[in-house]
């Protein structure tokens, strides 16, 4: 007890100037950011795993579809991207991968799992839905046959060059009893 009181009345009697506290914090915040690397270093290692294991998978999807751009974003949170709705992240834990999609009513989960084989499977699955998906979409429906164009009918023409000879005739017409009248 009495180190503790000579300690005690030691920091009592100097205090701490600001360059140790400075000190003394960059160094707390340091060993905080040293965690926090490490932590996604894991989560970035993780998703190289299961980007890995995805290998076989994707080297089956023939060259022509492109629908999926594979790639890890090394973001503030990792990513392994499987296309441009569906991508893979790790859970609050760091240990779990948790498959998600992006849809217009929010984001969905499509699997979570601990086990990379399982997640694996789930994305295998997805790769085969889009694939089945792009063919409906592609699929040759036959082309409504283009209706031959009617030939228009001229009758408008005929219609006002009928009404310019009528209204020319009753023109003259009434000329013709104006004139009679007068005489």
């Amino acid at each position: 007890m009495s180190e503790a009181q000579t300690t005690q009345s030691t920091a009592e009697s100097r205090p701490i100037s600001l360059r140790d506290a400075l000190r003394k914090a960059r160094i707390e915040a340091a060993d905080r950011t040293g965690v926090v690397v490490d932590l996604r270093d894991a989560e970035v290692a993780r998703l190289e795993i299961l980007n890995e294991a995805l290998d076989p998978v994707f080297a089956q999807v023939p060259g022509d579809i492109d629908l999926f751009d594979r790639g890890i974003s090394q973001g503030e949170t990792p990513r392994l991207w499987i296309d441009v709705v569906a991508h893979v992240v790790m859970g609050r834990d760091k240990r779990i991968y948790r498959f998600v999609q992006d849809t217009r009513f929010g984001r969905i989960v499509l699997a979570e799992s601990h086990d990379v084989p399982a997640i694996v499977e789930a994305v295998t699955d997805y790769v085969a839905r889009r694939m089945i998906e792009r063919e409906h979409a592609l699929a040759a429906t036959p082309a409504p046959k283009p209706v031959a164009a009617e030939k228009r009918r001229r009758r408008g023409v005929w219609v006002f060059a009928f009404g310019f000879v009528l209204g020319a005739l009753a023109l003259f017409a009434l000329a013709l009893v104006a004139a009679l009248q007068n005489l």
